[in-house]
């Protein structure tokens, strides 16, 4: 059975795989009882699919400089961003980033230190686990090359609220070993 991209994202994301606060906005949004139904047939196509991408991942890895791997997964944080629909979640925040970081901080947990000095902002997911949907949890498989996914994300979201482009670097991640996963994100 052929899997669409719209039936990857709707299994991967909605399905409890992801737990970052993206996803948990995008089903309050979409569904404010917060019910998610899923089927073994689900499950068993989510596995499928995080085996895959681990796989690939872990080849990147192994095959890849770190900037062939930023370059190769930085942009494919726009499908995770589309799907989220995060334009519109980001309306209400667009040119006021001290009401972003609150609405991050209070409603996912963020911890945001922001620098005025230098225009530099370190974005906490404040969390202890990786957060992405994309990495098969029960193999335990790690692969530092997703990060550059986040990343892309992080700058995108950050980007639309400023209103211009800014850059993001993930600084500490789970799976470069670190306790926790954070961005820099720099104002040009």
């Amino acid at each position: 059975m052929a899997i669409t991209r719209k039936d990857f994202f709707k299994t991967a994301c909605l399905s409890g795989a992801c737990f970052c606060g993206f996803t948990s906005l995008a089903v309050h949004a979409s569904n404010p009882s917060g019910t998610i139904n899923t089927t073994e047939s689900d499950d068993k196509k989510l596995k499928f699919i995080q085996d895959w991408i681990s796989t690939l991942l872990l080849n990147m890895d192994e095959n890849a400089t770190d900037e062939e791997c930023r370059k190769i997964m930085k942009p494919c944080a726009m499908a995770h961003y589309n799907f989220l629909e995060m334009e519109k979640v980001l309306a209400p925040y667009v040119g006021d980033m001290e009401k972003f970081t609150q609405f991050i901080s209070n409603e996912w947990g963020w911890k945001i230190n922001y620098n005025a000095e230098t225009s530099v902002i370190v974005a906490d997911e404040n969390k202890s686990y990786c957060v992405c949907p994309m990495v098969n949890k029960e193999k335990g498989v790690r692969s530092s090359v997703l990060c550059y996914c986040s990343e892309g994300f992080a700058e995108k979201m950050f980007s639309t609220v400023a209103g211009h482009p800014v850059t993001a670097r993930v600084i500490s991640s789970i799976h470069r070993g670190n306790d926790r996963c954070k961005y820099e994100i720099r104002f040009s």
